[in-house]
């Protein structure tokens, strides 16, 4: 990961701004982030994904897989402002990342280009933006490569966007290619230079027609939040360009538009015009805290990514909200958890620099608070920190069973996991009992291909992975009687003990219950608890070798001998009783059911429909999804050995936009091909 910022503020005295990059996977947003650096001369020469040398997307899995998994954060002066950005992952596997970073922006620069496809991506998104109340501004990147006039390009992204797409500027054609753009504030038409700032040049008589006619669409926007640009227009008087500046920028700031530029960053076009745009607009750092926080003024930093390196131990990249911090400086966590700054850094590339204080604003790495996790609020003084309650993580959509190759490497594994999924909360970690698997959970294939290489490559470690186990059951549907009887003489005291249970079918749910009828001492009162666990360690496997379920057995009957009789030879007669009797009982196999909601567009819902139904769902029925127009939720019963690698097929129908969430529901019997597949797939057989 490439975090960086110099902690010194900048030479105009305005703290320095964090801004986020995010759009669709494939945007452009690295290329952005190089363009932004080669323009402010951070770095010497523009880099390029296809080179593999630029300043993001520089750790392993990203050059190998040439797309960005994780955040990269790069500083940049530009004219005596000083702005940290923080380009964020595009994939909707990684989303995780962006909603880290975005808990330290100021601001977001949404990156989109000219392709329908995206578009539910880019909704994806926006909705995040928007449920966090980020000011934004879109930036249509491929201009170059757009065949289509801006307004038609906005008419189609804009269903993505809760609020006007406002254009703030038109691009100037020539042979069928924007070689320049107009500003539609200042009124000012450029022509692009390859890498280098535009230049400004007189409009044309039709491109002085089509600026008057964009101009007034853009200020007919502004015009619905004030009312004196709107007596204006509608009176024909020229309004004020600082009265237009200022509604732009305080639109803007309070969500109420997402003003639109447009260039390429592969040629570095239209980069000057953002940035200058950027130091005018982006809110600073008391604005994230009103944010974030409910009026408290104890709150010092926000964490927004959680990183282990090899040598430096555990770093937390955190956004210094307020004040001026110091290596050494004690922290609180939590309300009085006491934590002490040990180093602080800035990081650039992958490059760590330590520095004795940051400022107000920056973004600093913080050295070994081994009780911070991202997302945290840290404040300077103890006391609980009134902060607003935080987003839900993401819940995991696809899972594999993981373990080490080798038997000494476990408690390695144990301990690289955990470091895992505190730099990633989108990754968890969970033990499943019944089939004693680890299960490695994430958002998708590639999410999990990418943490099992960074086991690999970053921890040294062979890993062994599968789909994970089923976690079948089985019951039975009819009763039986059965004797258990465990006698065994072996010299000296022997071991005696003699049970009769009766083995009965329970309601679907109901569990296992244990009872006895015992009268006249038949079975001392002492022995029944031992007759007790054995049942239940019996039902741990039934005959088809999965835990039993939904079976009721009572002790009905037994005898004892006065000397031989002890708690394991009871237990061993209850053990003996429940294996033999089962059998007898026509064992059924169960498969657990989950209910299961599926987000995606509706123009996809009739394909997620056919995919439910072919991996033997039941739909439920389906509905528009709340707050997001365009889409559906699918409602349906489906078996969890189905649901496995639904993810997959799902993104595949959606254009990689889909997700799910799914809760157990109940079990349900599985019988014919489908029970003896089950079966096969488990290694076990049919009784």
């Amino acid at each position: 990961m490439a975090i960086g910022t110099n902690g010194k503020g900048n030479a105009a005295g305005t703290t320095p701004r964090c801004i986020a990059l995010v759009g669709p996977f494939g945007s452009g947003k690295t290329s952005l982030l190089e363009a932004l650096l080669a323009r402010t001369e951070k770095v010497a020469r523009q880099g390029s994904i296809s080179d593999g040398n630029t300043v993001g997307d520089a750790s392993p899995e990203a050059r190998a897989h040439g797309m960005s998994v994780e955040i990269n954060v790069a500083n940049a002066d530009y004219l005596g402002d000083h702005f940290v950005f923080v380009d964020c992952p595009g994939s909707v596997e990684f989303l995780s990342e962006m909603d880290g970073a975005l808990s330290g922006a100021d601001m977001a620069i949404v990156v989109a280009e000219d392709d329908e496809r995206k578009v539910p991506a880019l909704q994806v998104i926006l909705k995040a933006l928007e449920a966090r109340a980020i000011p934004r501004v879109l930036f249509l990147n491929k201009i170059d490569k757009s065949t289509r006039r801006v307004r038609d390009v906005l008419s189609v992204l804009q269903p993505a966007s809760a609020v006007p797409l406002v254009l703030r500027q038109i691009p100037i054609w020539e042979d069928g290619h924007a070689t320049g753009f107009i500003d539609l504030a200042l009124e000012r038409a450029h022509v692009y230079h390859e890498k280098e700032p535009s230049t400004q040049i007189d409009m044309s008589d039709e491109d002085l027609a089509r600026e008057h006619e964009a101009r007034f669409t853009m200020l007919e926007h502004l015009a619905d939040h004030d009312d004196d640009l709107m007596e204006a227009l509608l009176e024909d008087i020229a309004p004020d360009r600082d009265q237009i500046f200022a509604d732009l920028v305080n639109e803007m700031q309070d969500g109420l538009i997402c003003p639109v530029f447009f260039g390429s960053a592969e040629h570095g076009n239209g980069v000057s015009k953002l940035l200058k745009a950027l130091r005018h607009e982006v809110p600073g750092v008391d604005r994230l805290r009103e944010r974030l926080l409910d009026g408290d003024k104890r709150a010092a930093l926000q964490v927004i990514k959680t990183l282990h390196t090899q040598h430096g131990g555990k770093l937390s990249i955190a956004r210094l909200l307020d004040g001026q911090l110091s290596d050494g400086d004690s922290l609180f966590l939590n309300g009085d958890t006491e934590v002490k700054v040990s180093g602080l850094f800035n990081v650039f590339g992958q490059h760590a620099a330590k520095i004795a204080t940051a400022n107000k604003g920056d973004l600093v790495a913080l050295g070994r608070l081994e009780h911070v996790q991202t997302g945290d609020l840290i404040a300077f003084e103890a006391g609980k920190i009134a902060a607003k309650p935080a987003d839900e993580r993401r819940s995991p959509v696809l899972a594999t069973a993981i373990a080490a190759a080798q038997r000494k490497d476990e408690v390695r594994l144990s301990t690289a996991l955990t470091k895992l999924a505190e730099e990633d909360p989108s990754l968890t970690i969970s033990q499943n009992q019944t089939t004693a698997e680890t299960l490695l959970a994430g958002q998708g294939e590639m999410h999990l291909r990418v943490a099992q290489e960074r086991l690999a490559g970053k921890y040294g470690l062979d890993i062994a992975a599968h789909a994970p186990h089923v976690p079948y059951a089985e019951t039975i549907r009819t009763s039986t009687k059965v004797r258990g009887r465990h006698k065994k003489q072996s010299g000296g005291h022997g071991q005696f003990g003699d049970v009769v249970l009766q083995i009965s079918p329970l309601p679907r749910g109901e569990g296992l219950q244990f009872s006895d009828t015992i009268t006249g001492g038949v079975v001392p009162k002492q022995y029944i608890p031992s007759v007790r666990d054995g049942v239940m360690d019996a039902l741990g496997q039934g005959p088809l070798g999965f835990p039993v379920v939904d079976v009721s057995i009572c002790l009905t009957d037994g005898s004892y001998h006065s000397v031989d009789s002890s708690d394991q030879a009871f237990k061993m007669a209850g053990i003996l009783a429940i294996r033999e009797g089962l059998k007898d009982c026509k064992p059924v196999l169960l498969e657990p059911i989950h209910k299961v909601t599926i987000a995606c567009p509706n123009d996809a819902t009739a394909r997620v429909n056919a995919i439910v139904s072919a991996r033997r769902g039941q739909l439920l029925g389906f509905d528009a999804r709340p707050n997001w127009p365009g889409w559906d939720e699918v409602q349906a019963l489906m078996p969890e050995s189905e649901i496995s690698d639904l993810i997959v097929e799902l993104r595949s129908a959606t254009a990689g936009v889909a997700s799910y969430m799914s809760a157990f529901d109940h079990l349900a019997e599985l019988s014919g091909k489908a029970a003896d597949q089950a079966l096969q797939r488990s290694g076990k057989q049919a009784a």
